[in-house]
Parts: structure tokens; C-alpha cells; sequence
């Protein structure tokens, strides 16, 4: 049995003293400890070695105390297990050399064995769960279809996805092809990941937001409900959907446990297009956490009583950056354990 296990009665709708928190990217970068190992270590090392992996995870809770680790990993290692090259560049992020950009392309992606591909991830989740000693919930996560896409057509990050969204409106047969590998993929692994101790797992649709309402249904939330319908029996299944206030009333209606919004869209709107009957987390803009500590823990405070301290997750609106202060992120969780 977890012993603080907060953030699972959260998730369940069940009253609660204050209500549970943890950061996007808490595992990382703001860390002097986490830096100490990037010095040593390139990225996909870093994810691929079960030890490391493990040792960033639990590297946030021994400092701060959150009320749920979430696995030290990357979305792109999906693309990486279906045959998709996938480089870490410095000062550049995620370059794939072999974009795929038509039917063609697509014979060389696989759907592959899971245990085979990514079994240094299920060997990094039962050492953290070791670590953890049954403390608090380990989240496991993967990219959203969508967003993965967005990736392996592109080749790179970018600011619109312009090729991306061109295979879609150009090969749609292509897209939803590459689109059903990569759900295929996502839910074998996702399962894996629950079954090697995960107790709740996230689902990232970092650019989903770049979809019109129209395009959104079609090219990403239909993939991510059939995530959502083949996970939800087995463990919790939080969306997070950044850019994607316009979805939330359908999202709702998923059998999601739990929905992330940003930091563009106010509690009062997020609890409106919800109806009020699924818990939120977030939402707070990362870049406030550059803020003066004590302005911090006010913020934090507002935000909750906006939200309501039932069927609420505290979080940021997206992931940590690497520039914010030590204190800072010690105030935010602070804040929250002495609402």
C-alpha cells in the first residue's frame, strides 16, 4: 500500500485535506544534482540507463517531498523503438535525420516488441519503485500520437509544424497510418509501464494546441481516446493537452481520471467547460516561479482556493524551466503542504 497516496485520492474525486502536488519536468534541470549527471552523461544515456534514470526520478522527492514521482524519461524514445532515428543535439534539442514524409517512409516504421525496445524503461521503473518504498504513486507518461507525429515528420522541434501539418492535410491516408502505429505503440507501452509498478500514467499533447478545434478531433484527440479506452480499467489516465482549452468539454467525457491545463485558461473556465465532475491539474504559468518566494506561495494559495482543494492536482501550467531557482520550486511545493 502507497502510504501517502494523496494524489491517487485526488484522482479519484474523493475529499481531501489539501489537495496533492507535483511539477512537469520535476526530474531535471533546475537541479544542481541533476546537473552533476548531465556533466557526465549524454541524454539518451541518461534515459536508457535504468540506474541514472532511476536516480533522477527520485532526485526531486528526496529534496522537496512531492506527493508523486514521475519517471525520468522522453516521449521520443517511442519513435526510437519503431525505427525512427531520434539524435539529442546540444543547444539544438531533438533532431530525427530520416523524417517521414510519405507512404514510403512509412515501411520502415515498425509497431515493435515493447520488452525488446524499451525494457531499460521497465527496468528504470521497478528500481524507482525500490526507491520510492511505497512513499507515494510513480507516474509513468508518453507523447500523444499527435505530438509524436509532430516530431517524426518535421524532424525537429519548430514553431509551427508546418510540414507536419502538411502531411496531414496533403496525405491524410500517410498521417492516420503513422498516427495508428504510434497509438498501437504508445498503449503496448503504456501497459507495460503499469505493469512493471506505475501507478498512474500521463499523456502529453504538447502541440495539440497547433490544431484547429476541427483538426484537433480528427488528427489527435480520436487517437487519444483510443489510449484512454484501452489504459483506463488499469490505471488512472491523466490528458494534458497544452493550447487545448477548446477540447476539454469532450476530454471530460473520456474516462480520463484527469485533465492538465495550461496556465491560458483560468480555473473558473476550466471547471465551466469540465462541468465540475473530473479533477484538474495545474496550472501555473512556470515562468511565475521567477517570482520573489513569498509572492509565490500567495499565487499558489490563490490558485487553489480558485480552483477548490477537491478534485485538484497542484502543477504548473507545462514543464519546469531550467533557470528557476532551487527556493523557488521550494516554495511552490511548500506553499501547497501548508495550504
Amino acid at each position: 500500500m502507497i502510504r501517502n497516496d494523496l494524489f491517487l485520492r485526488a484522482l479519484k474525486g474523493e475529499d481531501v485535506n489539501r489537495p496533492p502536488v507535483w511539477m512537469m519536468r520535476q526530474a531535471g534541470r533546475y537541479l544542481p544534482e541533476f546537473m552533476e549527471i548531465r556533466e557526465k552523461y549524454d541524454f539518451f544515456t541518461r534515459c536508457q540507463t535504468p540506474e541514472l534514470a532511476s536516480e533522477i526520478t527520485v532526485q526531486p522527492i528526496r529534496r522537496f517531498g512531492m506527493d508523486a514521482a514521475i519517471l525520468f524519461s522522453d516521449i521520443l524514445v517511442i519513435p526510437q523503438a519503431m525505427n525512427i532515428e531520434v539524435q539529442m543535439k546540444p543547444n539544438f534539442g531533438p533532431y530525427l535525420p530520416n523524417p517521414i514524409r510519405s507512404v514510403k517512409d512509412l515501411e520502415r516504421v515498425v509497431v515493435p516488441n515493447i520488452n525488446d525496445t524499451l525494457g531499460y524503461v521497465m527496468e528504470a521503473i521497478k528500481m524507482t519503485k525500490e526507491k520510492l518504498e511505497d512513499e507515494i504513486p510513480l507516474i509513468g507518461f508518453a507523447g500523444s500520437p499527435w505530438t509524436i507525429l509532430c516530431y517524426c515528420v518535421q524532424g525537429q522541434g519548430s514553431k509551427s509544424f508546418d510540414l507536419a501539418k502538411g502531411l496531414c492535410f496533403t496525405q491524410p491516408q500517410a498521417a492516420h497510418e503513422l498516427l495508428q502505429k504510434i497509438t498501437d505503440t504508445t498503449i503496448a507501452y503504456l501497459k507495460e509501464k503499469i505493469k512493471s509498478g506505475c501507478d498512474v500514467v500521463q499523456i502529453f499533447d504538447s502541440w495539440g494546441g497547433m490544431l484547429s478545434p476541427v483538426d484537433y478531433q480528427e488528427f489527435s484527440w480520436q487517437y487519444i481516446q483510443q489510449i484512454i479506452d484501452a489504459l483506463k480499467d488499469e490505471a488512472p489516465v491523466i490528458v494534458f493537452g497544452k493550447g487545448c482549452w477548446f477540447a476539454l468539454k469532450e476530454m471530460a467525457q473520456s474516462g480520463a481520471s484527469a485533465l492538465g491545463v495550461d496556465w491560458t485558461c483560468s480555473a473558473q473556465n476550466a471547471r465551466y467547460l469540465t462541468g465540475g465532475q473530473i479533477t484538474l491539474q495545474g496550472n501555473f504559468d512556470p515562468a511565475r516561479l521567477l517570482s520573489p518566494p513569498e509572492d509565490i506561495k500567495k499565487m499558489v494559495h490563490q490558485m487553489v482556493n480558485e480552483f477548490g482543494k477537491n478534485r485538484y492536482v497542484v502543477n504548473l501550467g507545462h514543464g519546469i524551466l531550467p533557470n528557476i531557482p532551487v527556493e523557488n520550486a521550494r516554495a511552490f511545493i511548500d506553499a501547497v503542504k501548508e495550504y
